[in-house]
């Protein structure tokens, strides 16, 4: 007798192979038979779940989040699991909590709330810190039950960190990166899927950079090189222009030595708005070579959300709403509905030097409202510049009023990347690129500005169900990128796909339900720290090494999660 039958499926089993009827049957934590409905089929089993004819998919593969530290405490590791995440990886854009000195804590504390905008409170409250070597960091991971599998990278600054100390932005000696090898050396040997790195100037820290951004070539390539002493195969990346010659010749040097695979973003930016066409043939011309190099893309702009309660939105450096920021939240509403200072704070601009910051804060063109269900494809003529220009307005005063709604907790979206022609045509086009691979969801990160931790289920509402402003994805298609595709370029062999001897991590999903609702903010970390969260409706029941963790949405108990070392 079986452990657990999914009768009647209709089973797209990450393949891309097309949808079909199946029963389903699961013992121990992997799916140990397939077979179509009726007749003797799969057998009895111990319980039993009739999918009556609804979708059933592998459990989704998300390989960039954020969870390094959340994972040290919440075994539910939401808002992911809620969206039938069952894989998660860590350790991505070179930031982390290990390996740390003791006495280095709260740097590793401040990086990550510089970088992914976690806030400290949270992480001071919630993190044990026990252990000091990445080693010791995985052995406390594996130590707590929960509802997801997880997987760790080495971070390239908690690296720097450890070794240089206080110079841990500058320069290091041949022996400091001798020093760095052994660390990363040690963790890869311990279980790290593989080690990350970040190249951008937008991840700062009240300590500027995130150390490793201007690491010369020659580091990378000596801690790069390490993976190919072992399985660990997969070097991460984030960089803001990898097609500039001196940054491509590194990672195309580190991915022709020693079977590594880079991995690194992309996205479609204003600057070069088809840029991504260059890099993707560059992808696919080496791996006729031989050369594994992936651009990481996503479903979806990575999308700032704007509002009174969130970490930036377009008055938050005003000197006038400075002076009310500290309000609660109904006193701020109705102090900015006041006609005086309304029309005070309106006069005004930002009062802050960085002119990214001013940018990101002013680009009303790219700022749309966000109603419930959202809509992440939003016409350009509806973007707060173009009601402004049709109403006769400012468009801060639009902003403002768009952001007053519902008692101040609305929300704007702010497409970041990906939006340069008003819809998500170059998008499709990234995802659809057999080099290609589906990331960039950033779960557990940038938790007051950005919630896309949804991506998956996004996926299966806009990209299969609800897009009306061009192509759609097929349903096969659309599983296969978040599932055997992800789990590939990561080298899960175990994971992605339903098929007998896999690991049975499935979601029974009711596909014309599929709900996606609209992001809300919550004080739930540690010290009542605040994030954005999204939940869904329609992922009946989540499975995850063979064990339902979540049914009609809500947690089980079940916390079959484990660690995944390489």
């Amino acid at each position: 007798m079986h452990d657990l039958v999914i009768r009647n499926a209709n089973l797209v089993d990450g393949s891309g192979a097309p949808a079909r009827p199946a029963d389903i049957a699961v013992d121990g934590p992997v799916v140990s038979a397939i077979a179509a409905p009726g007749g003797d089929g799969v057998g009895a089993a111990r319980r039993e779940i009739d999918a009556d004819g609804r979708l059933v998919a592998p459990g989704w593969v998300d390989i960039h989040t954020h969870y390094d530290g959340q994972a040290t405490w919440d075994p539910e590791l939401s808002p992911s699991s809620w969206h039938g995440v069952t894989t998660v990886v860590m350790g991505n854009c070179g930031v982390g909590f290990a390996p740390v000195r003791p006495e280095a804590t709260d740097f590793l504390i401040e990086l990550m709330e510089g970088v992914e905008d976690i806030p400290g409170t949270a992480l001071h409250e919630g993190i044990e810190w026990r252990w000091e070597t990445f080693g010791e960091y995985l052995d406390a991971l594996d130590d707590m039950p929960r509802v997801v599998d997880v997987a760790a990278q080495v971070p390239h600054a908690a690296v720097r960190a450890y070794v240089l100390g206080e110079r841990a932005h500058e320069d290091a000696t041949d022996e400091e990166i001798a020093e760095m090898a052994e660390v990363v050396r040690e963790g890869l040997r311990a279980g790290a899927i593989g080690l990350s790195t970040s190249r951008t100037v937008l991840h700062r820290s009240v300590h500027g950079l995130v150390p490793g951004t201007r690491a010369p070539a020659e580091e990378l390539l000596r801690l790069g090189g390490l993976l190919a002493e072992g399985p660990a195969r997969v070097f991460e990346v984030v960089t803001d222009q990898p097609e500039l010659p001196e940054e491509r010749a590194w990672m195309v040097e580190l991915a022709r030595r020693g079977a590594t695979r880079v991995t690194y973003g992309l996205a479609q930016v204003p600057w070069n708005r088809t840029g991504y066409r260059d890099a993707l043939a560059d992808a696919e011309q080496l791996a006729r070579a031989g050369v594994d190099v992936r651009p990481q893309v996503s479903c979806r702009p990575t999308g700032m959300l704007f509002g009174l309660q969130s970490s930036l939105h377009p008055f938050i450096a005003h000197p006038t709403y400075r002076a009310l920021a500290r309000l609660p939240l109904a006193e701020r509403v109705a102090r900015l509905r006041d006609a005086e200072v309304r029309a005070r704070l309106l006069a005004e601009e930002p009062d802050v030097a960085s002119p990214i910051a001013v940018m990101l804060m002013s680009r009303f063109d790219q700022m749309f409202r966000l109603d419930d269900p959202p809509e992440y494809e939003p016409d350009p003529a509806t973007s707060v510049a173009a009601v402004a220009a049709r109403t006769g307005r400012l468009p801060a005063e639009v902003a403002l009023d768009w952001m007053l709604d519902s008692e101040g907790e609305a929300l704007l979206f702010a497409p970041l990347a990906s939006y340069v022609d008003g819809n998500l045509d170059a998008i499709l086009e990234m995802m659809r690129h057999p080099r290609s691979v589906l990331g960039l969801s950033d779960g557990g990160a940038h938790c007051g500005l950005i919630c896309d931790a949804s991506m998956p289920t996004y996926l299966l509402t806009h990209w299969v169900k609800g897009r009306t402003r061009g192509e759609r994805l097929g349903l096969e298609e659309a599983v296969a990128l978040q599932t055997s595709r992800t789990a590939e370029a990561f080298g899960f062999t175990d994971r992605g796909r339903i098929e007998p001897g896999k690991r049975a991590d499935l979601n029974v999903i009711d596909l014309d339900g599929l709900t996606l609702h609209a992001p809300e903010m919550a004080w739930d970390l540690p010290a009542g720290g605040r994030r954005l969260v999204q939940r869904a409706d329609g992922y009946d029941y989540t499975v995850v090494g063979g064990e339902v963790t979540f049914e009609s949405g809500q947690p089980t108990g079940a916390r079959p999660g484990r660690l995944v070392r390489r």
